[in-house]
């Protein structure tokens, strides 16, 4: 019927295309009819869905939880990762954001650190080796110790669980111009500094995880601000100073 609203929209998707590391990648068009109540991962399922049916190879891309918890879905939408929205990760990013006619640009995480290996898909363990030099505790298994073993005071407490809700996605990287991970290293080292847990690593954690993000091949922070505005978590660039007063923190203990 003439005038109907129609949650349909024709969209022209412009995906970069790479098979292997070695490979020269590309840029390849793509006209889409998706619907304004998809999900952006839901609308690329569509599209690999229709690449398939084509007989061509569908566009591999990182995905798992798709409720914004583990940092999988890392693509760099229009130029900033995760998409136009604030505080959103890319399967959180509804096609309502966009409009019938629009054309987007899709295009993997970009850093050195960050390997390519396949279309949308980059290598980003290099996170995980970072938290394994020195983002952990000592702690004695067993059962649980009472809520109120261990008083923390609430504005700890609530600083720590701000910096725990980083998801490693690596936006914060993606964004920098020297590919810095200076936020998600000052989020993982904060949320335990702040905790009496974290103690016993205390004095070696800043350094270690700093070495090994340096061996790792990121760059050094600016105070561009970039990776804040693109953290789908938010995570404030106050842990970035708190980081480097942990390190100082460290060298000062060292000399007594």
């Amino acid at each position: 019927m003439a005038g109907a609203h129609t949650s349909d929209m024709k969209l022209t998707l412009h995906v970069w295309r790479q098979r292997t590391a070695q490979d020269e990648g590309r840029f390849e068009t793509y006209k889409i009819v998706a619907n304004e109540h998809m999900s952006f991962l839901e609308m690329l399922d569509v599209l690999n869905e229709q690449l398939i049916g084509a007989g061509r190879d569908p566009v591999a891309f990182d995905h798992d939880c798709r409720e914004g918890i583990c940092g999988s879905c890392s693509l760099v939408i229009d130029g900033r990762p995760h998409g136009p929205d604030m505080n959103t990760a890319t399967c959180q990013l509804h096609m309502r954001r966009f409009k019938d006619g629009d054309s987007i640009t899709i295009e993997p995480f970009r850093a050195r650190a960050f390997p390519m290996l396949r279309d949308l898909v980059v290598d980003r363990t290099a996170f995980d080796r970072i938290q394994a030099a020195g983002g952990y505790v000592s702690v004695n298994t067993g059962s649980a110790p009472d809520a109120n073993a261990i008083p923390v005071p609430k504005d700890d407490a609530d600083m720590a669980m701000d910096a725990a809700a980083c998801i490693g996605c690596g936006a914060c990287v993606a964004a920098c111009p020297n590919a810095a991970a200076m936020l998600f290293v000052g989020a993982k080292v904060s949320q335990l500094a702040l905790l009496p847990q974290g103690a016993p690593e205390r004095e070696r954690r800043a350094g270690l995880m700093l070495q090994a993000m340096d061996a790792e091949g990121f760059g050094n922070c600016t105070n561009v601000y970039e990776c804040e505005s693109a953290c789908p978590k938010g995570i404030s660039v106050g842990n970035i100073a708190r980081l480097n007063r942990e390190v100082v923190r460290s060298a000062l203990l060292s000399r007594e």
